[in-house]
């Protein structure tokens, strides 16, 4: 009996508090959600945060509000939701240039390993490598032989430093043992163009903006920097199939909640953002513009981040890039 007295009281707090713990993941959301993007409207990410984010209001019978706060590489968006109370009435939605952060910069004002609770990857941008019309190279083993012959006389677009683009062709020149010199250009759009125009030779690309001067013949694709080939270009092999192992240029689109957000809540927001990536009309807009569909559980996420944490720093560091403070 006074064995009995002993655990009852136990009991009963173990009770209350799973009581309360549940109570906290079936009131949410109470009040507007708020979606921080780091990039401004109108690009891929933005894009992706608006078709989820109207699912989400049907849902949750919330307004769930995109905030663009874009610049600083994404800094100012990310450092918003680090800071913001964590309740998940303040999420990130953003692309891999948050792993990318600490590997080209000692100055963030956040720490991107720690401040961030990683909830699910939603989509994945596939990227291939992609040559102008006029360049005499059929396959990525001809553009390698074709490279080696001509040491930095072959020349690639990218759209910044530390962009995962850049990053990914670095990580092919590095793996391939080849010099070519790199070309900044103001977006992925001006180096189509300039591609077309015979003004580069070669760029890695994402397929949702190079696909249709791809299929129309404006541009030639010569691999996927990816693990498999891809449905919408079923014909161009992975660059691992030319012979170059473990390049991987993909970018992801994936929601984040500050740290120390309750785990029920993280789980709540993960499942309805999947049912909202899953539906008919978000699923065929996104793969529309050559998007995949991931919606990752945390625990997957959290080990991909983890993971491209160190795969950017790793390759800052080998391809000797400096620091961008």
């Amino acid at each position: 009996m006074n064995r009995l007295r002993c655990i009852l009281p136990v009991v009963l707090l173990v009770a209350v508090g799973l009581d309360a713990s549940n109570g906290l993941g079936q009131s949410y959301p109470s009040k507007p959600v708020r979606i921080v993007v780091d990039m401004a409207a109108g690009g891929p990410v933005d894009i992706t945060a608006r078709l989820i984010s109207q699912k989400l209001a049907e849902a949750w019978k919330q307004p769930v509000l995109v905030d663009n706060q874009a610049g600083a590489a994404g800094q100012i968006g990310a450092n918003a939701v680090a800071k913001a109370a964590p309740d998940g009435y303040t999420l990130l939605l953003c692309s891999d240039s948050l792993p990318i952060g600490p590997a080209l910069s000692s100055k963030l004002p956040f720490n991107a390993a720690k401040d961030f609770v990683p909830v699910t990857q939603l989509i994945a941008s596939p990227a291939i490598l992609v040559v102008g019309p006029k360049l005499p190279a059929a396959s990525t083993s001809e553009l390698i032989a074709l490279a080696k012959s001509r040491p930095g006389g072959l020349n690639y677009g990218h759209s910044g430093v530390g962009a995962s683009l850049h990053l990914g062709m670095e990580q092919f020149k590095l793996s391939a043992g080849i010099d070519i010199l790199g070309i900044p250009y103001k977006g992925v759009a001006l180096i189509s163009n300039a591609l077309m125009a015979d003004e580069v030779d070669l760029a890695v690309m994402p397929l949702s903006t190079s696909l249709a001067a791809v299929k129309a013949g404006r541009l030639r694709a010569l691999s996927v920097f990816g693990a498999r080939r891809l449905a919408a270009l079923p014909d161009v092999p992975t660059v691992a199939e030319a012979g170059i192992k473990g390049v991987d240029a993909a970018s992801w689109h994936a929601l984040f909640a500050p740290a120390k957000t309750p785990r029920d809540i993280v789980e709540l927001i993960q499942r309805e953002a999947v049912k909202a990536l899953n539906m008919p009309d978000v699923r065929d807009r996104l793969l529309g513009r050559g998007l995949e569909l991931v919606g990752s559980t945390p625990e997957e996420f959290d080990a991909k981040y983890k993971a491209d944490l160190g795969k950017f720093a790793r390759i800052v560091k080998e391809a000797r890039i400096p620091l961008q403070n």
